[in-house]
């Protein structure tokens, strides 16, 4: 049995069937600053003095979840039982259930009823789900499209360097450069000059190493390395960017 009024984020009241004005057994215990399992009590003593032959506790019990995911008892009530169960509490317990009663009829008031015998309603609501169907269809095809050119890029031989990627990515070759090297995809050795790949992004196949022979500044001919990404790479940064690809 619970020993406190359960606290958090829970629909405590609302409208019940056909728009009847309802309030729970849990938003009444904090309200009337009473232990929900008393309230429990209360409810189910009232429901059996009324002995009205059309309902019983059952016909008002509910279920909501606990903190830890357990499901728990409660009431929901119609307007009249609920002031009928508080007329014996302190006027000003009284008196907060009366106004939240009201805030709650007020919601219901302010619920434009829309009349579906009008054909100007019926061609809006039509309208409006078209709209809709439309919508999602749009989004459909440009994912569709999408998933194509990172299948077709997935599927693709060889390699680019890192500039020829930011052209097929649709970013700047500056950005592209700053964006690997804040993700860990590529770094430069103390005092080096030149970008190299992570090991784990070379092992994972996303960039590899491409060693060539150029003339240095002073004539010299020496071996450089730069980055290439791999079409898996390409796809992986697109993902990442999350943007289409050009």
């Amino acid at each position: 049995m619970e020993q406190n009024t359960p606290k958090g984020n829970f629909p405590v009241a609302g409208l019940a069937a056909g728009q009847q004005i309802a309030m729970s057994s849990r938003e009444i215990a904090e309200l009337c600053e009473k232990r929900h399992d008393h309230i429990l009590r209360d409810i189910e003593k009232m429901l059996r003095d009324i002995g009205a032959p059309k309902f019983g506790a059952a016909d008002f019990e509910a279920e909501y979840l606990d903190g830890q995911g357990k499901p728990r008892k409660e009431y929901r009530l119609p307007k009249d039982l609920t002031v009928t169960l508080i007329t014996g509490y302190r006027a000003d317990l009284r008196y907060k259930v009366v106004k939240r009663l009201e805030e709650l009829e007020g919601v219901r008031s302010a619920r434009p009823m829309l009349d579906f015998s009008d054909p100007a309603v019926m061609l809006g609501v039509f309208q409006h789900l078209q709209g809709q169907v439309a919508e999602k269809e749009a989004i459909i095809e440009e994912q569709g499209g999408r998933l194509k050119k990172l299948d077709r890029l997935e599927g693709a031989k060889g390699s680019m360097c890192i500039s020829d990627a930011a052209k097929t990515l649709g970013v700047g070759r500056d950005y592209l450069f700053k964006f690997m090297s804040a993700r860990r995809w590529i770094f430069k050795r103390s005092g080096g000059k030149t970008w190299l790949a992570y090991d784990d992004k070379r092992k994972s196949g996303y960039l590899e190493h491409d060693d060539f022979m150029k003339i240095n500044d002073v004539g010299e001919e020496r071996v450089y390395t730069r980055v290439l990404v791999t079409a898996k790479g390409l796809v992986k940064l697109a993902e990442l960017l999350e943007q289409p690809i050009n």
